[in-house]
């Protein structure tokens, strides 16, 4: 079978596609890739989430990369991606893999490649182990026996969570989050974030009850992103706190999301726009700002209020890991929750948004819901909302780009269209700052519609619109 990375990484279904036949495959096109890359001999880290098989997945490629006279550390248990990857920049390490299937459901595994900066590995690097895979029989599989191994030094164990908390304390204020605790209930999701933000908040004061943190690979039969209808225990277990809000963490703890003291849910956007608000107003922080094209536009206003330079990019936080790589970037995210800042890895961060959160409200001495009132007052109002259409047929994106380009309507809802975006998909920015996108899926018939307005109305009206847009393909 052709195995291709996407964004970021390989995912398949596991016993499917997703076989250790195939993970041995991808192991060994790896392993030929960082010896093209660091030589015979060069370190490399291996991590792994907390789904169905994960650690027996991390023990092959581990074993894979040993017989290739690679050096690897592996993870001693299920981590986050985040700490994983910043091992990989911590140790000096020519590059990782992280068994993980991120927010997918838990019928899906895969693979991330990570480069020496502690980021997701280029495109143009995953297309070189694509062609590694692909070079043809008969293929060889060199991979070591695992004890042999251990003697020998090749593979090791380790905990990445002591330097990885050692480096969140150089980004998060502990001290302030210490001087005015609160409660706050932390839902991992099942996932690899387990006990990662009661560990760093053991100690402040901070009253943390902690739901969905057993070792579940299955997740419960939930499907570990956090947005709704997947955080309804977290709403919950908030609503009878007395007084919490919530934060939670998807299956590798990459991506964040959050329960305000109401049980309301606090999206990705108003969590990113309440980060850099705050790391321009109480830290005093400046940068430039990174966001993807299906983000809120408070971000925009914040920047035009501080007057910081804006960056748009195409989804996928591995664009906004490239700028962050180039550029003085304060911060960078993307409406699915993928965030991170200045100091850290190129990589969104799931523990390190939660902690941020907390510190903001904090610092503040008022609750969750208060500030994002605030917030709302100041920069929104924002109303949001996305659907996944499939469609009848097939369809190129190119060819959908161009129709929706060239037959882009002058209203909708009754406001004017006044700028037309294509650079990911086709993007509609209305007069009055509403904005509806459609992007075509270049994998499988799916139109992505998603749209923003201050009237939940129009929201709906734009929804409705990419909604016949589907319907007439």
């Amino acid at each position: 079978m052709a195995i291709h990375f996407g964004t970021d990484g390989w995912r398949a279904v596991i016993s499917e596609d997703f076989t250790f036949d195939n993970v041995r495959r991808v192991a060994q096109a790896i392993a030929d890739y960082f010896i093209e890359t660091g030589g015979v001999g060069a370190q490399t880290i291996v991590g792994f989430d907390t789904r169905f098989l994960s650690d027996r997945y991390a023990v092959e490629v581990a074993r894979v990369l040993a017989g290739n006279n690679l050096i690897v550390q592996l993870t001693i248990a299920d981590a986050p991606t985040p700490a994983v990857s910043f091992a990989v920049k911590d140790k000096g390490a020519i590059g990782g893999v992280m068994i993980t299937a991120s927010h997918n459901p838990p019928r899906y595994n895969g693979i991330k490649l990570k480069a020496a900066n502690g980021g997701s590995a280029l495109a143009e690097d995953t297309r070189r182990v694509e062609i590694l895979l692909d070079k043809g029989s008969p293929f060889s599989l060199n991979i070591a026996d695992l004890g042999t191994a251990v003697a020998e030094g090749r593979i090791a164990r380790f905990d990445p969570a002591p330097a990885y908390e050692d480096h969140l304390k150089k980004l998060i204020d502990r001290n302030l989050i210490g001087a005015k605790p609160g409660k706050v209930v932390i839902d991992p999701m099942y996932g690899a974030g387990r006990d990662y933000i009661p560990d760093f908040l053991d100690g402040t004061g901070w009253q943390v009850t902690q739901i969905r943190h057993e070792m579940n690979p299955g997740f419960g039969g939930i499907h570990p992103e956090p947005i709704l209808p997947h955080l309804n225990a977290l709403v919950e277990a908030v609503q009878q706190s007395g007084g919490a809000f919530g934060v939670a963490t998807d299956g590798d703890a990459d991506r964040t999301g959050a329960v305000d003291e109401d049980g309301n849910f606090v999206s990705p956007h108003v969590i990113f726009a309440l980060a850099l608000r705050y790391l321009v107003e109480q830290r005093g922080l400046r940068g430039s700002v990174v966001k993807t094209v299906s983000t809120t536009l408070m971000i925009d206003r914040i920047c035009r209020a501080y007057h910081l330079p804006l960056h748009e990019t195409p989804v996928g936080f591995n664009h906004i890991a490239d700028l962050m790589m180039k550029d003085d970037v304060l911060i960078g995210g993307e409406e699915s929750g993928g965030i991170s800042i200045r100091g850290h890895i190129p990589e969104g961060d799931g523990v390190l948004m939660g902690l941020l959160l907390l510190e903001i409200v904090a610092q503040a001495g008022v609750p969750l819901k208060d500030l994002i009132a605030d917030l709302q007052q100041q920069y929104g109002p924002h109303h949001y909302a996305r659907k996944d259409l499939p469609l009848a047929r097939p369809v190129a994106k190119k060819e959908m780009v161009k129709r929706l380009t060239e037959g882009a309507p002058g209203s909708i809802g009754g406001v004017n269209v006044r700028e037309v975006r294509s650079n990911d998909g086709v993007k509609y920015l209305m007069d009055d700052d509403s904005w509806l996108l459609i992007r075509p899926s270049g994998t499988e018939p799916v139109l992505r519609v998603y749209a923003e307005s201050p009237l939940p109305a129009l929201v709906a009206e734009l929804i409705g619109y990419g909604e016949g847009v589907a319907a007439s393909v």
